[in-house]
């Protein structure tokens, strides 16, 4: 089943790249659960951790809350969202974006999510084609943009998600996936340790923290799916876009210059851009020097 799977993909191209929007949107649909759900479970996790650390009754029983449990309902009125009205990008157009019962407006995030999902498989799919690597890039994209959302609402990168793609990245290095098992490896030191360094020179010289410990892991989890050769060419585009971004929401009053802006989205889209065109965006930094 699964070599004719390939086989079709490969013979019909147009069918694998559809297959994968239609894919890609079902798990941007999962991701908007995760992007919800994980950093309450953490705050869960934290709080019933303290309470026992400081030798405190646990707090009363809470209802089961994962990423399954309990179904997904209108955060309005409490109604359950059915099957048919959870169909990605489709459902929310159909409702006019709006709760089915109660009519309160639903966030665009959600189709927005779905859709930036499906469109980031298809690219990826195109660029890779049929391959593991494909397959590979598939899965860090995902937890890439779940991490990116987390991140955005809550300034907060899970051990969750960056620690088994570091792990991920090296295994697939045995196998010469991406990198060798030595650039990955070294990536994920020289990664950790070169944001980690900056870290420490900016609290010796403000007295105050630039960034977050889950940046290191980020970029440490790239330096394994990229190398540590890479990493250069990821600061490098993390921090210009950040820079650029930050000045834009300054001049726009949307934020102030004590703002404090998540880095790891600019991690994590130069991370994927540096593995589907990192010797191009070497290309363009090295004719820019030039002049």
């Amino acid at each position: 089943m699964l070599e004719q799977f390939i086989f079709l993909f490969e013979q019909y191209p147009i069918v694998y790249l559809g297959a994968l929007f239609a894919f890609g949107a079902l798990i941007g649909s999962f991701l908007n659960v995760v992007i919800y759900r994980l950093p309450v479970m953490m705050q869960r996790e934290w709080r019933s951790e303290c309470l026992e650390f400081l030798e405190q009754p646990p707090a009363a029983e809470e209802e089961p809350f994962n990423l399954s449990i309990p179904r997904s309902r209108c955060g309005n009125c409490g109604n359950q969202i059915s099957a048919l009205q959870n169909v990605p990008i489709i459902s929310y157009l159909l409702l006019g974006g709006k709760c089915a019962a109660c009519k309160t407006k639903i966030s665009a995030q959600y189709p927005l999510v779905e859709l930036f999902t499906a469109l980031v498989s298809v690219v990826v799919g195109w660029h890779f084609g049929v391959s593991l690597q494909a397959l590979a890039a598939l899965l860090l994209s995902w937890c890439l943009i779940a991490a990116s959302g987390i991140d955005i609402g809550h300034k907060l990168l899970p051990d969750n998600i960056t620690l088994p793609l570091l792990w991920l990245g090296i295994l697939l290095s045995v196998f010469d996936v991406f990198v060798n098992l030595q650039d990955s490896v070294l990536g994920v030191m020289v990664g950790y340790m070169s944001l980690w360094t900056v870290f420490m020179l900016f609290k010796l010289i403000t007295g105050k923290e630039g960034m977050g410990y889950g940046d290191f892991k980020l970029l440490a989890m790239l330096g394994a799916w990229l190398g540590w050769q890479s990493l250069f060419v990821v600061i490098l585009t993390s921090s210009l876009v950040g820079a650029i971004v930050g000045i834009i929401m300054i001049i726009m009053k949307k934020t102030g210059r004590e703002t404090q802006i998540p880095f790891g989205p600019y991690l994590a889209a130069a991370g994927w851009m540096t593995l589907l065109w990192g010797d191009q965006v070497m290309g363009f930094y090295g004719n820019l020097l030039q002049f």
